[in-house]
């Protein structure tokens, strides 16, 4: 068996390295560094390094940067060979977009493949990081990360977005305000990401559809009680009525922020008050509308012996999900709940552009 990481356990130690600043090594190979992470230090050994030092950002950010995009979903930015840490993180960032646009003249690679600078790209985001990573090919990949004591993880490794098995823990009888009889349930996934939780209420009869809700994880929302989105208000109205009915799974996902964490979620509110709504503000980071997966929540449910469900939601996407993944959706139950004068254009846009029934 030996003691040495497996597949999973080395993608993780990857995801860690490229939060703390560390390169990580594709084999086949690269150098990858997270530009959220970079330091001045680190972009100039990359440099000093030769060949052709590349800024993968994705194809939404690219277009905010009016920079062109050859590769479908990512854009290869060549690095100048004078580029300061500076002009990486203002290309990453488009916190001083307005204060000054013009990030270029950007220089976009078209030839070859762009295999491992979507691999890059894949790995920053495990990592709850800005979308944009420096990527510098290397012929001995295998040789500069043992001389280099770097981690090292295969591209197709790094660009397989499988859900992780996922293992519950424990789980133990926790009274609530709105029911006596509430239990939760704690599932980790084996890859080392975030746990996730289910709230049982009463005893659910694994046989007919349970009242359910996905509920992703809203630090402001649901801790601080902001007014700037509706996830207080749901969650607590979700526990309500599964409590006034006896019975019911809430899940709570450990998907802050639509799955961007919450780092980038606190990006996306600042750019919101420069004028762009929730969509917009995830493109200009890089993200997609919603990065969540809601794989997991269909997983945690069937772990829990639940196979159909009626499931509070006011997002169509979530049904479908659902049922794609084998949880049979008999019912969707409104939950209109939490508008107010602060995000009005906030639930506007969840209507327009993700299609929210409100």
């Amino acid at each position: 068996m030996g003691f040495a990481p497996d597949i999973t356990e080395r993608l993780a130690r990857a995801r860690a390295d490229l939060r703390m600043g560390v390169p990580v090594v594709l084999d086949g190979g690269a150098v990858v560094l997270a530009a959220e992470t970079l330091d001045a230090a680190r972009l100039a050994d990359v440099l000093a390094l030769g060949g052709s030092a590349m800024l993968a950002i994705t194809g939404r950010r690219a277009q905010t940067l009016k920079a062109r995009v050859y590769d479908g979903d990512i854009a290869r930015i060549v690095l100048p060979p004078d580029a300061t840490l500076s002009w990486v993180r203002a290309v990453a960032d488009p916190a001083d977009d307005l204060r000054a646009p013009m990030k270029g003249p950007l220089q976009t690679a078209r030839d070859g493949s762009a295999d491992m600078h979507r691999a890059a790209i894949v790995m920053v985001k495990a990592a709850r990081l800005l979308p944009a990573a420096v990527v510098l090919l290397l012929d001995d990949a295998a040789g500069f990360a043992l001389r280099n004591n770097l981690t090292i993880v295969p591209a197709d490794a790094a660009l397989d977005t499988g859900l992780s098995p996922l293992n519950p823990i424990i789980s133990a009888r926790l009274p609530l305000d709105v029911s006596e009889a509430g239990r939760l349930h704690i599932f980790r996934p084996d890859d080392g990401a975030e746990e996730h939780y289910a709230v049982e209420i009463g005893k659910p009869d694994r046989s007919v559809p349970v009242l359910s809700r996905l509920h992703s994880a809203c630090f402001t929302g649901d801790l601080l009680g902001s007014l700037k989105c509706d996830c207080g208000p749901q969650l607590r109205g979700a526990l309500t009525q599964m409590g006034t009915e006896g019975a019911g799974v809430l899940l709570y996902l450990n998907q802050e922020g639509r799955g961007i964490g919450l780092a980038n979620k606190m990006r996306a509110y600042s750019l919101q008050d420069q004028g762009f709504d929730t969509v917009e503000a995830n493109h200009r980071l890089g993200f997609e509308d919603d990065e969540r997966d809601f794989r997991i929540g269909a997983e945690i449910l069937k772990r829990m012996g639940f196979g159909a469900v009626r499931l509070l939601t006011n997002n169509p996407a979530k049904v479908a999900r659902m049922d794609a993944c084998g949880v049979r959706v008999i019912e969707r139950v409104p939950l209109k709940v939490g508008g107010n004068a602060h995000n009005h254009a906030y639930l506007a846009t969840k209507a327009a552009k993700s299609g929210h029934l409100l």
